[in-house]
């Protein structure tokens, strides 16, 4: 998680749904007609130049996630179907970034942190394609080393959303759903692989059912103040679970590590669940 104000999140922000199917490039008449057709909310003041980079960048990062699903394919000794799934993911990301850039980015552009949240988006979706594949040790050192870069480069787009003065609450969502997706799918990838038990799942699960309970429990979606205690949580969480996933890691240490930050993110949850519940009385 970046550690700037302007794209700080809790917990308890609401997961984006996907509203929009992918959409690739073209000129601008014939974007909005395809924006229009999939339902996209785009804003009058900013709406052509936005979402010509949208769709320009989607599409770029469709091709270029199929294209790396194609090279890594046979080093990794990965199943023909991979770099399919690998896009199929990045696509369905990318209709979600798009189903909410024009409503809630105020900008004619994406500005250079969003272009690295993307770059994010896609290495998450090359590491989530990795589930069902073989359990070999140079797909779980592949995946380790992808995570532990994309933790160390989730701190890099905030800093540029308060440098270009371009940051946004779609920046700051788009940042966290990104952070959410790789600790999902790391959790499931140290469970697959026998680092960790089926437990290691709940981990992922958290925010996900946070916001399903919200649906029930109004109380839940209440406003959270960001605080530095969930910021750094969940940043040892994605560094332990990369470290866990590590072929020369060895089991008991990779349970250790995912157990104790686990835990610390259910304690995290809960000091959320309480406050929520404090200011709703």
């Amino acid at each position: 998680m970046s550690g700037g104000d302007e794209r700080q999140r809790s917990h308890s922000d609401p997961v984006m749904p996907c509203t929009a199917p992918f959409c690739c490039g073209g000129d601008v008449d014939t974007m909005h007609s395809l924006a229009k057709t999939a339902g996209l909310d785009w804003q009058p003041s900013h709406a052509a130049p936005l979402r010509a980079e949208v769709l320009r960048a989607s599409a770029l990062a469709l091709f270029t996630v199929a294209g790396i699903g194609l090279i890594i394919r046979p080093w990794l000794q990965l199943g023909a179907l991979y770099p399919g799934k690998a896009a199929a993911v990045c696509a369905a990301a990318m209709a979600m970034a798009a189903g909410h850039a024009g409503a809630h980015h105020p900008y004619g552009r994406l500005g250079p942190a969003n272009h690295v949240t993307m770059i994010r988006v896609m290495v998450v979706a090359l590491i989530a394609s990795l589930i069902a594949e073989p359990e070999l040790p140079r797909i779980a050192l592949a995946a380790s080393i992808a995570a532990g870069a994309m933790t160390v480069l989730d701190g890099v787009d905030g800093w540029l959303a308060r440098r270009s003065g371009m940051a946004s609450s779609f920046g700051a969502r788009f940042d966290m759903e990104t952070d959410a997706a790789l600790v999902m799918a790391m959790s499931i990838l140290i469970w697959q692989h026998e680092k960790a038990g089926a437990w290691a799942l709940a981990g992922g699960l958290m925010r996900y059912l946070f916001v399903i309970a919200g649906w029930w429990l109004p109380w839940m979606t209440g406003p959270l103040t960001p605080t530095r205690r969930a910021r750094v949580i969940t940043v040892c969480h994605m560094v332990a679970l990369s470290v866990a996933l590590a072929p020369f890691v060895p089991v008991p240490f990779s349970t250790i590590a995912a157990g104790l930050t686990t835990a610390a993110l259910a304690w995290s949850f809960a000091v959320d669940v309480r406050r929520l519940w404090r200011m709703a009385e």
